[in-house]
């Protein structure tokens, strides 16, 4: 102790490890300090037991790693934050520096399908709790993001610190004040699967209800859509909503409620292909915007359309050809500028495309895929939102939920 403070010096030799218990207080702490190799055994035994084995997966090791991604970002309560961090920025100097530490809709509901793909049902069943608890109080007007307490989330605010690097850190979200109709879809697709497992008891069909209520009511309504730009007629939005009812539909076909879904998800996709189908056949953003956009991959990986529809095999061609570079997906073009130079490749979208391959019989194709987007990853093994292909840096706030939760279901479909 002296003028620089507390200080101490610790040298080890490649391969060695040290562990300090550091205790700081003004009077003599209640209890022992705790005995550092105890506690290592301890947590070590604990997650061994938590995660899965997962050896029928194809990357048994990292699809245990990204499992154990999605445990540790799930409160005791259910709610799964999207990220651990703030304001890790996509672009230098930009201002795209965002909140995550909060529970996405869509996030959680990604998470819990990948753990259904896994057999896994402490994951799901914290999914479904935390999903249905909100349509139960919110209905239709469900946002896409909470706190882990299911709070709203608080507002954006900049705060007056330097970021990381050259940026400026924010705390809130402004997804609070955003209408996102696939939250609905998302929530479907997340309660069908578990009704596959025989996991939904008669409040969680409450909750089915009410989300089918909800698109019923609100379909015809733009929304900020998947990536919570402006507000339009999203035809990703539509389409995942397609594949949620007829999911339910299809998990329970006795139910009351399987009918209602299967007419709806019919006229849905009917007033969705008058508008948003593009001319060489492939879906398009919106009906006003002809561009494609590799969300549109998912509403046929999740079965709004059969695999073979020709708009499916379409969509996925014009994905390859528009969005893709050596084996990594863009979200959609920005302007006239390289793919590059707008964002990173967005690595759910990687695992996606794996996804639609693997769908397609195509095997080798989505192993191509599935293996670059699984190089995507720090040295620690954890993924953020986005990777620049270039620099091979991560970009954006990290552990990103939502790519581990892809690649943990990628990993299992393609080990089927």
């Amino acid at each position: 102790v002296g003028e620089r403070g507390l200080t101490a010096e610790i040298e080890l030799r490649p391969g060695e490890r040290h562990d300090l218990v550091l205790e700081c207080a003004v009077s003599p702490l209640p209890a022992e300090a705790p005995e550092a190799g105890r506690a290592w055994a301890a947590t070590e035994a604990a997650w061994r037991e938590t995660v899965p084995a997962l050896d029928d997966t194809v990357a048994p090791r990292d699809a245990r790693r990204a499992y154990a991604v999605l445990r540790g970002l799930t409160t005791r309560g259910g709610g799964m934050v999207a990220a651990a961090t703030t304001s890790l920025p996509e672009r230098a100097e930009e201002g795209r520096n965002y909140d995550y530490r909060y529970v996405w809709i869509r996030d959680q509901s990604y998470a819990g399908q990948a753990a259904a793909a896994v057999g896994d049902h402490s994951l799901l069943d914290k999914a479904v709790g935390f999903v249905t608890a909100r349509l139960h109080a919110d209905g239709s007007h469900l946002v896409p993001a909470y706190t882990v307490h299911g709070d709203p989330v608080p507002s954006q605010r900049a705060l007056d610190l330097p970021g990381y690097p050259g940026g400026f850190d924010r705390v809130g979200n402004q997804v609070r004040e955003q209408f996102q109709l696939d939250c609905f879809g998302e929530a479907l697709l997340l309660l069908a699967a578990a009704e596959r497992h025989g996991r939904l008891d008669e409040g969680h069909w409450k909750a089915v209800e009410i989300a089918v209520r909800a698109v019923a009511d609100q379909w015809r309504q733009p929304d900020a859509g998947i990536w919570e730009l402006s507000e339009r007629m999203w035809t990703h939005s539509r389409l995942i909503c397609v594949a949620g009812l007829r999911a339910v539909a299809a998990a329970a076909p006795r139910h009351p409620l399987a009918e209602t879904c299967t007419s709806l998800a019919d006229t849905l996709l009917d007033a969705t292909a008058r508008t948003c189908l593009h001319p060489d056949g492939h879906w398009q953003r919106t009906p006003d915007d002809p561009s494609v956009d590799a969300a549109l991959l998912l509403p046929g990986v999740r079965g709004a359309l059969p695999a073979a529809d020709p708009r499916t095999r379409a969509t996925l061609a014009a994905c390859r050809r528009e969005l893709a570079d050596d084996h990594f997906l863009y979200r959609f073009r920005h302007d006239d500028r390289p793919l590059e130079e707008a964002e990173g490749a967005f690595l759910l979208c990687g695992f996606v495309m794996a996804l639609a391959e693997h769908q397609q019989g195509r095997t080798v194709e989505a192993y191509r895929w599935f293996e670059r987007n699984r190089g995507g990853c720090g040295a620690s093994g954890l993924y953020a939102e986005e990777f620049d292909i270039a620099q091979r840096q991560l970009r954006g706030n990290l552990p990103q939920a939502f790519v581990h939760a892809l690649l943990l279901e990628a990993a299992a479909r393609l080990g089927e």
